[in-house]
């Protein structure tokens, strides 16, 4: 889940501190202060910035008691460098990167034109054409998905045009970036189902660059952050539904969750990841041990039947998901999965370091490895 460039900033998540609010006692009629239940999470190193949530009440309702309906302006989700949500369920998009148009980077090479999928709902892609150096040579096909928690980025945002652009460039690969709607106006499985029509129009070569350009043989799929999470979200689709299979799948560390701390989590890790998932999808019935945050949780997919023949996994060492990207891997390679299995952990790095900082060594050590590993070098 990436957050704008993932600068991972030394602060913790904060709880609003307990509002007192208006209640009625029918038994007395008299007005008395009442307080809101929350939960504070001591200080860690994340990825999310500063962070004020105002947890939802878990003490027990006195049916006795009437309280007063809060504006439905109140901040229930905040982190200031990024979004704030309320719980009408408007949120404020902040400190947003500028969207790109589509067209020629001279310094790359690298062409990118926009394609609507769907005009009812405004789903697209935007795809990345690199300089052809024998016009006659079919390229791989890559579907990314970019990060942003469900909830902020976009294809064309000048985060993730700028870093699908220099991967097009340097994998000499046609790259297909889907620009699916965003939670919480589109809660999931918005994303899901528009990254799902996303990849499988690519898979049909369906445009006049995919079949004149692309070769969908050797097809791979690849995300940061969520658009990782979305990535394993594909596998577990095309494995129900037979298709497309892929050649590999590329997650550059995926953001998994679940109710409760695994080993080495910083302590509220976990509650952070839960909440930003209640108001991603709210409909979970098993909450954070819903599979498609925790693959790992009871019902969880079965990893043997993953749909592509390889799988790169990368986490940030310094990343509060690393533990929960390690264990995802860790799963995969302890299952019948037949496929090739790699791993790369940056030293000393956070979450989505690359997207911050791209000229960085780590960054570019990073580029390195997927470029061999989509071709098959690594």
């Amino acid at each position: 889940m990436s957050i704008n460039g993932g600068a991972t900033v030394s602060a913790g998540w904060v709880a609003a501190q307990p509002r007192r609010r208006r209640t009625v006692d029918h038994r007395s009629g008299l007005l008395r202060p009442s307080h809101v239940s929350t939960t504070v999470s001591p200080s860690l190193k994340c990825f999310f910035g500063t962070w004020r949530m105002v947890a939802r009440s878990t003490s027990q309702k006195d049916s006795s008691v009437a309280t007063e309906p809060e504006p439905d302006d109140e901040v229930v989700l905040e982190s200031p460098e990024h979004f704030r949500i309320y719980k009408s369920g408007k949120i404020d998009r902040l400190n947003r990167p500028p969207v790109l148009p589509a067209g020629l980077d001279e310094a790359t090479g690298v062409t990118s034109k926009d394609v609507v999928l769907d005009a009812e709902t405004g789903v697209s892609v935007r795809l990345f054409l690199p300089r052809l150096q024998e016009p006659s040579k079919k390229l791989p096909v890559v579907v990314f998905f970019h990060g942003g928690a469900f909830f902020i980025e976009s294809a064309g945002s000048a985060t993730y045009h700028s870093y699908v652009n220099s991967l097009a460039a340097a994998a000499g690969a046609l790259v297909v970036s889907v620009d699916y709607r965003l939670a919480p106006e589109h809660p999931l499985p918005a994303a899901y189902d528009d990254s799902w029509a996303g990849l499988r129009w690519a898979a049909s070569a369906q445009d006049g660059w995919t079949p004149e350009h692309g070769d969908t043989a050797p097809l791979f799929i690849a995300g940061d952050s969520a658009g990782a999470n979305i990535a394993h979200e594909m596998l577990v689709r095309a494995a129900a539904s037979g298709g497309p299979r892929m050649e590999g799948a590329i997650l550059l560390h995926p953001w998994f969750g679940g109710s409760k701390e695994i080993e080495g989590e910083p302590e509220g890790g976990a509650a952070i990841t839960a909440a930003m998932w209640s108001y991603a999808c709210p409909e979970a019935a098993a909450g954070a041990d819903d599979p498609r945050l925790n693959p790992l949780a009871p019902g969880g997919p079965a990893m043997e039947k993953l749909p592509c023949e390889r799988m790169l996994v990368c986490a940030g060492q310094k990343d509060v998901l690393a533990p929960r990207n390690r264990a995802y891997y860790d799963a995969v390679a302890a299952s019948a999965w037949r496929g090739s299995l790699e791993w790369l952990e940056s030293e000393g790095e956070g979450h989505v370091f690359f997207l911050g900082k791209p000229e960085c060594e780590n960054a570019k050590q990073l580029m390195d490895r997927v470029v061999a590993f989509m071709a098959g070098e690594a």
